[in-house]
């Protein structure tokens, strides 16, 4: 499927990968429609942050994923979308699951029953690689089974078993995109990249976190968004769930010692028991599986973990963008 000229709609458009998709779908020259969490400042997320001659190119719905019918007037005139919009901060799903219900499962449910209404060519339905839970077998291929150790990756199961009942049941042509852990640029303060980031840069000598020994593999934001184009565009994809990640894992107390050498060598990092999550719950270990993507698409991951971490250094370290970011205080 060629996506040029094509109308598409990114939910969750405002958030940390639904902007730089955005980016790169105009970059395809897509005609986009950027739907966005409706609110009474009428801010649009990160897209208040493109250029001007960026957002005069976007559509903007300003909707709840979690309301049938603006979600169903959103898609009118449709024919890709890219679904992105959901709640995803682990700890908070421990106060909130029912909140993760209805936005992450009925709001899914929207998009797939709004999507066979309008006869969409293509619905990219957004996982997790949180839904394998720790790796019963590495590296973690899409046939891995599925560990719902918090509230939000059963949400996240949820969904994606509902997407694909749609594929079985109406034909819709849905694919399942699962990234692994993504950061870069614009990732809010509740991952631990930019809460190693943002309290380093404020000057702290004792860097706070939590668990330090589970391993991660790390996709920078870029790289994600072309596996979401790529995805799209190759049509081996329908009723599949497809992994994007480096098949490379890093323990968060290494990856916070690599931060380190690039802010300040001279902070110690200390387990913050705050941040510790009830211990069925935490992941020990990721690390994903990309045969598949590279088998049916043209991706493959361009950004070593050391050069997206110094791009995302970098970022934070403009005095515009460390100010959205509260670095004394436990972001959930």
């Amino acid at each position: 499927m060629k996506l040029n000229k094509k109308k598409v709609m990114v939910t969750g458009a405002d958030g940390f990968i639904g902007s730089h998709l955005v980016e790169a779908l105009l970059r395809e020259e897509c005609e986009i429609r950027a739907f966005v969490y409706y609110n009474s400042f009428n801010s649009w997320g990160w897209l208040d942050t493109l250029s001007e001659d960026k957002k005069d190119k976007l559509d903007v719905f300003s909707g709840d994923i979690r309301d049938p019918n603006g979600v169903r007037e959103a898609m009118k005139g449709i024919d890709v979308v890219f679904h992105l919009a959901a709640l995803i901060g682990i700890p908070f799903s421990y106060n909130s699951p029912a909140s993760y219900v209805d936005t992450n499962i009925k709001g899914t449910l929207n998009i797939l029953q709004a999507s066979r209404d309008v006869c969409v060519s293509k619905v990219l339905i957004t996982s997790t690689s949180e839904v394998y839970g720790t790796a019963q077998y590495v590296p973690i291929d899409e046939n891995h089974p599925k560990q719902g150790q918090s509230p939000y990756s059963a949400t996240k199961i949820g969904a994606d078993h509902l997407a694909l009942s749609f594929y079985r049941s109406f034909y819709l042509p849905v694919v399942i995109v699962r990234p692994f852990n993504t950061y870069g640029p614009r990732q809010s303060a509740r991952a631990v990249i930019p809460t190693i980031i943002t309290q380093l840069l404020a000057g702290t000598k004792e860097i706070k976190l939590g668990s330090l020994h589970p391993t991660r593999d790390l996709v920078f934001v870029e790289d994600t968004a072309r596996g979401f184009i790529e995805i799209a565009k190759s049509d081996e994809t329908l009723g599949k769930e497809i992994n994007i990640a480096t098949g490379q894992e890093i323990s968060i107390g290494d990856l916070a010692e690599k931060i380190k050498g690039i802010v300040n060598p001279n902070a110690v990092i200390s387990e913050d028991l705050q941040r510790i999550r009830p211990e069925n719950s935490e992941v020990e270990r990721l690390l994903g599986e990309k045969k598949m993507i590279e088998s049916l698409t043209a991706w493959k991951p361009e950004t070593d973990l050391d050069e997206g971490l110094k791009k995302t250094v970098n970022w934070f370290d403009n005095s515009d963008n460390i100010k959205l970011y509260k670095a004394g205080v436990y972001n959930v």
